[in-house]
């Protein structure tokens, strides 16, 4: 199988916007809760009603324009992920403006590179602290006019700003935005050299969110739909997910401190979330660590078979038998309501993108408390071009085609795209943006292969094979995944390229090894006694042996390096969106990489780093 399609459900007028999707949702509920959000951390969910917030996103747009900014102009949110982003995104698209996102975690350099880039006009921060790095390279920014702060009350400044303009002004950009203006341009996070500008339309948005209200109405257009946004609303993927949820009749959140998540959970009580894979494998193994030894390590061992037996009989003709149904019944009262209450008690739903979940993840909380539709998308797609949906789910894969969109895979293995949702350049790289397209179709640069149900299997990234000495082409994803698995293990990079066997490097999970050093009846280690500890390293050497169990002995792992130190975003080893940087983990750690093949030794063993 070597092509997949799946027809629109929506076709999308030339005359369609962000804003008239804004304006649709309007005309549909009013006066009923559109946004909930907080006045603060701890305080009450307050209901803005979609016609409040479409009077707020007016009048903000009033007060950009006053301020002169005029249709086509780009204007940067550097912000953590809360109301006002977006409420400021909908009243740049207003404006007729284009909307720039800054990882508000972002470096002085990235900041400079990407308002100058972007030739950004206005800069709204949420900080003191923002606005010194953007202050900071201000020099380099002829273009850049001012900085506002959210904190210092820039959203009642800009409504105050607009006041004497008249609301015609606005009116009239609105409705001049066609769907195939430009929307946003994001910038990739950068795994690997310079972020690159991608300029997405709001005809990309408009197809992907408007088809996604039709066509997944279970999370969408269910009754009290609510959902709780917590990633970087800088990154792609929320930014779908804040446009589509406007789309349909969902009631949206925002948590901007992931450290309250679980709280911010509980008081608002989504009915679908988004999130990384990395976020489930935190519940999951955090949960199992609450249930560290005796009889409640058995019984959540129990359940965990349970929950995974349970959703493998549920893609069975016939279902889970009757005995099985009595084990889950148990397994529910003892672990999996427990999960539920922990995730707000009424969520049925989760995406998961960003990287590969694993079966193991996805059986497990599909068997106990939450169906996760696994999909993938890139930057340049607008967030989702495939995702599994309810009634078409085959866990291990990222789902069939999204509606409107062509998958083709080429003869070397690489996912090529076709369809409205993909972008149509990237900014001022004329020449790159032709080298990413082929005959119409957008090279992904990720390998993959369809199954007999059209469902899309992501195999790896066509620069991240590695080719031993042996000539063995090996794809490391696979392996990472699996040896990330294990509670205490936090990343992991596979090595090998031109080398005579796979290695990897591994960093461990300093808030998981305290509940693992204690369940399993050692004393409390830091990570750098842990990584030389006999124990630890055993430990490290089952999950090997569980990751080499999904290859050939030619791909398996020889040798693992444990560092002192964990990949951060924070020490430049991760992007905001928790990928590995991996060229530059390849670079800075070149001599334990190469102390790892000092040894003509072909034997399974594990090495911390000096």
């Amino acid at each position: 199988m070597t092509l997949a399609t799946s027809p629109a459900l929506v076709e999308v007028p030339e005359g369609t916007s962000i804003n008239t999707i804004l304006a649709d949702r309007v005309a549909r509920s009013g006066d009923e809760a559109l946004i909930e959000r907080r006045a603060a951390p701890d305080g009450p969910w307050t209901a803005v009603s979609a016609r409040q917030f479409e009077d707020e996103v007016l009048a903000v747009a009033r007060g950009l324009a006053a301020r002169g900014i005029e249709a086509g102009d780009r204007v940067a949110i550097m912000s953590r992920t809360r109301y006002e982003w977006t409420l400021l995104d909908f009243a740049i698209w207003a404006a007729g403006a284009v909307a720039v996102p800054v990882y508000e975690t972002s470096s002085p350099e990235q900041v400079q590179w990407i308002l100058s880039d972007a030739d950004v006009s206005l800069v709204v921060v949420e900080s003191r602290a923002h606005a010194d790095t953007v202050a900071g390279v201000r020099t380099s920014l002829p273009r850049l006019e001012d900085i506002l702060l959210i904190d210092d009350g820039a959203v009642l400044d800009l409504r105050k700003a607009g006041t004497n303009l008249s609301a015609g002004i606005v009116a009239e950009r609105r409705d001049a935005v066609r769907r195939d203006d430009l929307a946003t341009i994001i910038y990739t996070s950068g795994s690997t050299g310079r972020p690159k500008g991608v300029e997405l339309t709001h005809g990309n948005f408009a197809h992907l969110t408007m088809n996604a209200a039709v066509g997944i109405p279970e999370l969408l257009q269910a009754e009290n739909a609510r959902t709780l946004l917590f990633l970087p609303l800088a990154h792609v993927f929320a930014r779908f997910v804040e446009v589509a949820t406007i789309a349909g009749n969902a009631v949206l959140g925002h948590a901007p401190d992931i450290k309250n998540l679980v709280g911010d959970l509980g008081s608002f009580r989504p009915t679908y979330l988004l999130a990384v894979p990395r976020v489930f494998e935190k519940v999951y193994n955090s949960a199992e660590q609450k249930a560290s030894s005796g009889i409640k390590a058995k019984i959540f061992n129990w359940s965990a078979r349970v929950a995974e037996d349970y959703s493998r009989a549920m893609d069975l003709p016939d279902g889970p038998g009757g005995a099985l149904k009595a084990r889950h019944a148990i397994a529910d009262k003892l672990v999996f309501s427990k999960l539920k209450a922990t995730m707000g008690g009424q969520l049925r739903w989760a995406v998961s993108g960003g990287a590969p979940l694993g079966e193991r993840l996805g059986h497990f909380f599909r068997g106990a408390c939450v169906t996760i539709l696994e999909g993938y998308g890139l930057t340049e797609s607008t967030a989702p071009t495939t995702v599994n949906r309810p009634g078409q789910i085959v866990i291990g894969s990222v789902g069939p085609a999204f509606f409107g969109t062509d998958i083709r895979i080429a003869d070397d293995g690489e996912v090529l795209l076709r369809g409205p949702h993909i972008f149509r350049g990237y900014r001022n790289q004329p020449e790159l943006t032709a080298e990413a397209f082929s005959d119409g179709w957008f090279r992904t640069g990720d390998l993959g292969q369809l199954d007999e149900h059209d469902h899309l299997h992501i195999t790896g990234r066509k620069k991240e094979i590695i080719v031993t000495a042996g000539g063995k082409n090996v794809a490391p994803a696979v392996l990472e995944d699996r040896l990330r698995a294990h509670p205490i293990v936090s990343q992991v990079v596979a090595v090998g390229d031109q080398r005579p066997f796979i290695g990897a490097i591994v960093t461990l999970d300093a808030e998981m090894l305290p509940g693992w050093c204690s369940a399993n009846g050692l004393p409390q280690l830091s990570v750098d006694q842990a990584r030389v500890h006999k124990r630890v390293l055993a430990e490290l050497d089952k999950a090997v042996a569980y990751a080499n169990e999904a290859v050939s002995q030619a791909e398996s792992i020889r040798k693992i390096t444990v560092l002192d130190i964990d990949f951060t975003e924070a020490n430049g080893y991760l992007t905001p969106s928790i990928k590995v940087k991996r060229s530059k983990v390849l670079e800075d750690f070149a001599e334990i990489i190469d102390a790892m093949y000092s040894t003509r030794s072909r034997r399974d063993h594990v090495t911390p780093a000096p």
